[in-house]
């Protein structure tokens, strides 16, 4: 019997890995304006933001979102 993969694409993905391939991405001051939050514009750090977004679902899917969105742009770099 065949394992059927998952159709979620955040499925074995931690958030700290999100969140390192977005800051590599888009590095934080990019990060910062287009998910509006206050721990990727003020000392923002992998740390902290790790801690905020733990805490706080609404941000959390947010960067979520962004993720998924991104997916192909990190595809093609």
């Amino acid at each position: 019997m065949e394992k059927q993969k998952s159709k979620d694409p955040l499925h074995g993905i931690t958030l700290k890995t999100i969140l390192e391939q977005l800051v590599e991405y888009y590095g934080f001051d990019t990060l910062g304006e287009i998910v509006k939050i206050k721990c990727f514009n003020e000392n923002p750090s992998i740390k902290s933001s790790l801690t905020f977004l733990r805490k706080t679902d609404w941000a959390r899917l947010k960067v979520e979102e962004l993720y998924i969105d991104s997916l192909s742009k990190f595809i093609k770099e």
